[in-house]
């Protein structure tokens, strides 16, 4: 019986022992490592801890990148009734600063120097700090600051354990599927960030209700590249797969990702709309460029795909005509396109953001399968997913068996369950205001159909009211200028005021392409954006886009921006999210003029 995260991992050491875990790429070349060899890393890792002084309940951090040393620490720390603190591998360092402060974490592991260098201009800030251990160690990485290497800490275990023996397994024994386990600090969007207390139960009940309506199997393998310090990468991505005893590679980045599919060839993998997005406009972009013959079969498969697809989801036997035509379609389009994942995928995962239902469907209907969940940190984090037995597009699935959803009378999801947290460390009272009479209440807006399928229409504090007293969502209008391959990202604004704008990011890659093929001359972006030609490009096809919504959530205005918005950058968190507050302070002058009435 798998109570706890320790005795789950334990269980699948003793059962799986020779068969590989985790992979990752070294000098050009993938290596597995193996159940037996894992665990006894972890179990190095955790009496290291305890050689340390670590007690049951001390903070423990993790600053890195998805990595084999991630795992190892994560899956240490618990196992000796610790509390693990990720934080984002590409936090600055007053980030860095106000998580480890605020969680009062005594020990620090830390990747590469880049991120060790952030750490120590604020470790004179950060008093609970003792000791600090570098993954990417070389000689004359800290030693004068007291930073040592990973291994080191490893080592100290090995030498522990010959004197304790049996201690971690003991505190293993001992644990209890409340204590907690991980303080989760959100993103943020706005403000700091709090700290959301997890436990044992929470994960492990989130995993099982999982795995109860999406099957997965021994062995399979998931391509990680979402950060593990986010809740849905750490249990869809990384607890789900070594519940099912499965095999974790990790991408060597976010960049690389289309490199690593076909070499990883996955068969599942956890990602965000933004992904999605990037492909879809990747594949028509390509396909714009093409001949015309090449266009016309491409979109014609498309269709077919649909067709298809619609058909076998009515549960309709497909006819011998489009029987035929779909043959033609996957052998000469959809092959190909499924060869960039590697072939052997059998669905994606999105979750973190609305996943615009056009896309959606273009990736159901090319062969390549999405199921579109939803959840948040606090409720650790799946709350309901589409399924292959339950699927309706525009929604984010049913509720997990052990999940219970209402909504309020104001429209907002409140939710309850085993996966849900006692709420905030430190932070009483933003605790009660969210986590009331045992449901927790979300954030969002939305509703249940008669078939029990919830759809996300918006954030609430991002709801936009106009002058004229219109509630307008506005990740669903920049959702469908998502669509248009020449858009990248789209931020809607317009509360308080008589009209909505919008700043655009053009998709540069397909942009450039189209100024080229047109005899458009620039030196630069901001001389691509700034021309008239371009301007009123756009224009028209945001009108295009949008031509079916109501008037009031039509864009009156618009801005072309020069520079995409990215997290090094500070318009996005790091799970790709649109920080509305920093992009409304960074971008005000220019949205000012976008509401200056003529």
């Amino acid at each position: 019986m798998d109570r706890t995260i320790g005795e789950m991992i334990f269980n699948r050491v003793g059962t799986y022992g020779d068969f590989p875990v985790l992979r990752f790429k070294k000098d050009g070349s993938w290596h597995d490592i193996s159940w037996t060899e894992f665990g006894v890393r972890i179990e190095n890792l955790a009496n290291g801890l305890l050689s340390l002084g670590v007690k049951p309940g001390e903070k423990v951090a993790i600053l890195s990148e998805n990595r084999p040393e991630w795992a190892i620490s994560d899956l240490g720390i618990i196992s000796i009734k610790g509390v693990v603190v990720p934080i984002y591998h590409t936090n600055r360092a007053k980030q860095i600063e106000y998580v480890i402060d605020h969680s009062e974490s005594k020990i620090l592991i830390v990747s590469q120097k880049s991120m060790l260098e952030e750490v120590l201009q604020v470790r004179k800030n950060l008093d609970n700090l003792e000791h600090i251990f570098l993954m990417d160690w070389k000689e004359g990485h800290g030693a004068a600051e007291g930073v040592r290497p990973f291994e080191e800490l490893l080592q100290l275990g090995a030498e522990y354990k010959k004197e304790h023996s049996g201690e971690v397994q003991k505190l293993i024994d001992s644990s209890a599927e409340d204590d907690i386990i991980s303080y989760v600090y959100t993103s943020g969007t706005t403000g700091n960030p709090k700290g959301v207390m997890l436990s044992h139960k929470n994960f492990l009940e989130n995993v099982k209700g999982a795995t109860q309506v999406v099957e997965l199997y021994p062995q399979e393998v998931a391509l990680s590249f979402l950060p593990l310090s986010h809740v849905l990468e750490r249990m869809a991505g990384y607890y789900l797969i070594l519940y099912k005893a499965g095999t974790i590679a990790y991408a060597e980045g976010v960049n690389e990702v289309a490199q690593n599919l076909p070499e990883v060839k996955p068969d599942v993998m956890v990602s965000v709309p933004r992904l999605y997005e990037k492909i879809y406009a990747g594949v028509l972009n390509k396909m714009n460029q093409g001949s015309s013959l090449k266009k016309k079969l491409f979109y014609w498969s498309v269709e077919v795909g649909k067709e298809w697809f619609y058909t076998n989801l009515e549960q309709k036997t497909p006819g011998l005509g489009l029987k035929m035509k779909h043959g033609i379609a996957d052998k000469l389009v959809f092959s190909k396109l499924k060869e960039l994942t590697g072939g052997k995928l059998r669905f994606f995962i999105s979750g973190g953001a609305a996943l615009a239902k056009d896309i959606n469907e273009f990736f159901h209907a090319v062969g390549l399968t999405i199921l579109e969940g939803y959840g948040l940190t606090e409720t650790a984090p799946v709350l309901s997913v589409n399924t292959f037995e339950k699927l309706r597009l525009g929604s984010v699935g049913p509720a997990l068996p052990n999940v219970e959803l209402k909504i309020a009378d104001d429209g907002e999801i409140l939710a309850k369950g085993p996966n849900v947290s006692i709420g905030y460390y430190k932070q009483p009272e933003e605790t009660a205001a969210v986590f009331k009479d045992g449901w927790f209440y979300t954030g969002d807006i939305g509703y249940i159909d008669d078939e029990g399928y919830l759809f996300i229409t918006d954030r609430k504090k991002d709801i936009i009211v106009t002058s004229g007293g219109k509630n307008v969502a506005p990740q669903n209008i920049e959702g469908l200028l998502g669509t248009d391959p020449l858009v990248g990202q789209a931020v809607v604004l317009g509360d308080k005021k008589k009209y909505l704008a919008a700043l655009i990011i053009p998709n540069f890659e397909a942009l450039t392409a189209y100024a080229q093929e047109n005899n458009i001359e620039f030196a630069n972006y901001q001389d691509l954006v700034s021309d008239p030609k371009i301007v009123e490009l756009y224009n028209n096809r945001i009108k295009e886009t949008i031509k079916d919504l109501p008037s009031y959530e039509q864009i009156k205005k618009f801005a072309l921006l020069s520079e995409e918005f990215s997290s090094d950058t500070g318009e996005l968190t790091p799970t790709l999210k649109v920080k509305r507050k920093f992009v409304q302070e960074k971008y005000s002058d220019i949205i000012g003029e976008l509401f200056v009435e003529a």
